[in-house]
């Protein structure tokens, strides 16, 4: 859009200042997108594929698990069925084996929402994992430090909690960020720190005008929903998947990095665990990863919480999007 331009004859001086406003306006609007952002097993995936094919939009992952090929059971990764012809973006971009980080998320995202917008279609950001999220829809910029495989040596050997407290010491802000149980997102942020001598710059002026609507879960509701889901994906073949990825080479030491289902698959593959410690001990391990979702999720005072089947999330981007 292009402002108006103003009448030959003099305007009276709110006129001009009305023009002025005007201008700023226009000259300060971004690109819309809309973000679909909620716990695990809430349904975000279904939602954002409804929303995709009644506004002509297109998928982007926000899910730092999925990124990688071959982990498709365990993180309950969309199957082209489910995605009913609805183009999705970062999903099975990374080698398992290799560590993928948000700023790498970040510029691929980046990239991917100009293309779409430039094709005239609505980019619908669609995940859990907030800090990915938030990478995209903040404009959250981190350096690109290189891997220091002596200091996570080192690092790896603390506790979470252990870790949370050097991180806060150096750099409290990132820390109440990231939380005290991400331990692989702590050494990195640690990492960096001592790379730079210095706390690098979280946030600037974001590129998108964001619509980002949660989807509202009842606890009990959502525990039913992950128990039922896990013995589905078990089911479905989620430790011969395991069992294939690591007979194609990925170690116990990285099944275990990616945390949640991978953790405790390569554990019950190893024979630490039985079948049944295993089911018992991923069901808590989920529902703690929900609750910190849900934690990270309630900082953000932005989201429009609806219910999965609220008629209110159309009138919401059909609102946002004239």
């Amino acid at each position: 859009m292009v402002a108006r331009t103003p009448p030959n004859h003099q305007p009276p001086q709110i006129g001009w200042l009305f023009y002025f406003l005007n201008c700023v306006r226009f000259k300060a609007m971004k690109p819309e997108i809309v973000a679909i952002v909620g716990q695990t097993a809430s349904g975000k995936s279904a939602l954002a594929v409804e929303i995709a094919k009644k506004y002509n939009g297109e998928v982007v992952s926000a899910d730092s698990r999925q990124v990688y090929k071959k982990l498709n059971i365990g993180t309950g990764k969309i199957t082209k069925k489910e995605m009913q012809g609805v183009p999705h973006h970062l999903l099975d971009v990374a080698n398992p084996k290799n560590r993928f980080t948000v700023d790498l998320y970040k510029k691929m995202a980046d990239k991917i929402i100009a293309d779409i917008l430039n094709r005239g279609k609505l980019p619908i950001l669609c995940g859990g994992t907030g800090f990915y999220l938030d990478a995209v829809i903040k404009n959250i910029t981190l350096p690109d430090v290189p891997v220091n495989n002596i200091l996570r040596k080192k690092l790896s050997k603390k506790t979470p909690a252990q870790l949370f407290s050097i991180l806060k010491k150096v750099d409290p802000k990132r820390a109440q960020v990231i939380g005290e149980h991400n331990g692989v997102r702590l050494i990195r942020a640690i990492e960096i720190v001592k790379a730079l001598g210095k706390v690098p710059p979280i946030e600037s002026a974001p590129k998108y005008e964001t619509l980002t609507i949660g989807i509202e879960t009842n606890k009990k509701i959502l525990a039913e929903k992950i128990h039922t889901r896990l013995l589905s994906r078990i089911k479905q073949g989620m430790i011969r998947e395991a069992k294939k990825l690591h007979a194609d080479g990925l170690t116990w030491k990285r099944m275990d990095d990616l945390g949640l289902e991978y953790r405790y698959l390569a554990q019950h593959l190893q024979g630490k665990i039985t079948k049944q410690e295993m089911i018992e001990q991923l069901n808590r391990e989920i529902l703690q990863y929900a609750r910190r979702q849900a934690q990270w999720f309630s900082k953000n005072d932005k989201i429009k919480w609806l219910k999965r089947n609220d008629k209110k999330v159309y009138k919401l981007i059909s609102s946002f999007l004239k």
